[in-house]
Formats: C-alpha cells, structure tokens, sequence
C-alpha cells in the first residue's frame, strides 16, 4: 500500500509553511495518518547537513558543494523517513523537495538542469510528489516578509540562502512558475498575496479530490 506524497514549494517568504501546517492539522484532525517533514532536514543526519547549507557564515561554499549537500540530505530523507511513511499508506507533507533544487540551484546559481536533476533523481530513488502546491510571491514581497519576520524576533534571522541577492531570488521565482507551466498535471500555483485562510482553503478543496481519487483511508475517526 502506498500513501501519499504532497510537497509544498514556492520563493522564500511565500508562506508554505504556514499552509503545509494548516493542512497538517486539517487532515489530522480528520483522521487521516499524516507526516510532516521538511528539507533540508527531516532525520538527524538531514538536520546536520542543514545546519552547514544555511550557515550565513558558510559564504566561501562552492556552488558544487551546495548542489551535493541539499542532494545527500534528501538521500538520507526519502531513504529513512519519507519512503517508509508512504509504504505504510501515510500522507507525506513536506516542505521543499528536488523543485527546490532545481529553482535555487539549476536556475538560481546557473548550474546546469540536467546535472541537479540526475543527481537528485539519484538521490531521491526516483521518488515524485503526487501533488505540488507552489505558492507565488514576488522575489521583493517575500523578502520583505523575511525581513520584518526576523526584525519581529519570530525568526532567527536570515539565512545563507535568503541574504542572497535580489535578482538571484527573481530567478528562483522564475524557475518555480517554469515548472508549473510544465508539469501543471503535479503543480497547483497559488496566489501567495491572498489571505492565508483564502490560500489554505483553495489548497483544502483540491486536496479532497486528491484524496478521494487516490482512495487513502483514514486510520481514526474525525476529532469532534
């Protein structure tokens, strides 16, 4: 039996976590058997590579370097916890996944996308999200979002990837909407400038069909 797999994507800043959150709590609550995860990171040994990738004071890594760190994270993800989860029919809700890659790194740093791809799709075993739920913000809203977050003490402060330039997030945003466009049957794009309940409740509905269509069972009944 196997479970379903849902990754949620989009520029920094967009509110992905936010609404994988909100749709955690929505299923659960409804019985469903749910994970939430999150990349880089997700196991032990995920965490500590994540640690290294986002370091701001890690400047002096080498766009290989970043390209191999986020792909031996995800190796260790799907292998000790996401592939387990889904063979035991659980709904899988993670936030980023091999999109993520090949906006930051593919488009974002320039490298090349066949090579982030065949080293992911290595690292991954192969595995794609049966849906994809890409929030979209203009690279200078989402930054902004980060920036009043960190300035409001609800963040740690920026990260390695978020101090990046500008244009080098307008690219990523770019990269995001180019995979949406070709693979609209795996992507939903959503508005990340609508309300976060408007966002949450579009992603709910089309979520229900995915459920519905796929047939997952709930291993508890709905929470009053």
């Amino acid at each position: 039996m196997r479970g379903l797999f849902i990754t949620f994507e989009g520029p920094d800043g967009a509110g992905k976590t936010t609404q994988l959150g909100l749709l955690a709590d929505a299923l659960a609550a409804e019985g469903y058997d749910v994970v939430r995860t999150r990349e880089p990171g997700g196991t032990r040994i995920s965490d500590h590579i994540r640690a290294i990738l986002l370091d701001p004071a890690h400047t002096e890594m080498a766009d290989a370097a970043e390209v191999l760190l986020y792909a031996a994270s995800r190796a260790q993800h799907v292998h000790e916890r996401i592939l387990p989860a889904l063979a035991e029919g659980k709904i899988v809700l993670c936030d980023r996944f091999i999109d993520a890659s090949m906006a930051y790194q593919a488009y974002g740093l320039g490298i090349a996308p066949e090579t982030v791809r065949a080293i992911n799709a290595f690292a991954a075993a192969g595995l794609k999200p049966d849906r994809t739920y890409m929030l979209d913000l203009s690279a200078e809203a989402g930054l902004e979002r980060l920036r009043r977050r960190a300035q409001g003490g609800r963040a740690q402060g920026l990260d390695r990837i978020e101090l990046k330039r500008t244009d080098y997030h307008r690219r990523v945003r770019e990269a995001f909407l180019r995979i949406a466009r070709e693979e609209p049957e795996r992507v939903l794009v959503v508005d990340g400038e609508d309300t976060p309940e408007r966002i949450h409740a579009r992603i709910r509905d089309d979520c229900n069909r995915l459920l519905e269509l796929r047939d997952i069972p709930r291993t508890r009944r709905e929470q009053a």
